[in-house]
């Protein structure tokens, strides 16, 4: 009965988050934002941008929060799930083993091992996270219009210039 409260609290815990990612706002663009008088005129095409660091430690903290901040928020999405997953996995492997020790099996190592194992990738969802927001932090100004073309003898790839 404990576990099932545990497990249902963890899906709930995550389904949140996935819902909190999801309708996350992109940044709003300077532009749009109520102007100060006494401040200098902004520029049209320019729009609020997170540094790269600060998105890295959000979504060390809270995978794909960092994601969400730089509008990316399906990707958010993914990496909070996955991060939910991983942590329930863990859990329950732990409880299985915790079972396993006091029943005297002879299983006991091999269940220690998955408890490591689902460890391992519940640490390595928060360090990609982290990593994966930093990248797409430094790329926010680079434009998504990449055009392939097949031309006689090849293909042609055109990247327009990020903008300054």
């Amino acid at each position: 009965m404990m576990k099932r409260m545990v497990f249902l609290s963890l899906i709930r815990l995550v389904a949140l988050s996935a819902l909190v990612l999801l309708s996350a706002r992109p940044p709003v663009p300077l532009s749009a934002q109520v102007p100060d008088t006494a401040r200098a005129p902004v520029a049209a095409d320019s729009t609020h941008r997170i540094r790269p660091l600060a998105a890295f430690w959000r979504s060390l903290v809270l995978p794909g929060w960092g994601q969400a901040a730089t509008g990316r928020s399906v990707t958010g999405a993914v990496f909070v799930t996955w991060e939910g997953v991983t942590a329930m996995m863990t859990l329950k492997a732990q409880a299985e083993t915790h079972y396993l020790k006091e029943s005297g099996s002879k299983n006991l190592s091999a269940k220690r091992q998955e408890v490591q194992d689902w460890l391992v990738l519940w640490i390595f969802n928060h360090l990609f996270s982290g990593a994966e927001a930093y990248v797409s932090a430094h790329l926010q100004d680079f434009p998504r219009e990449l055009k392939v073309q097949a031309v006689p003898g090849g293909i042609r790839v055109s990247v327009p210039a990020p903008r300054p």
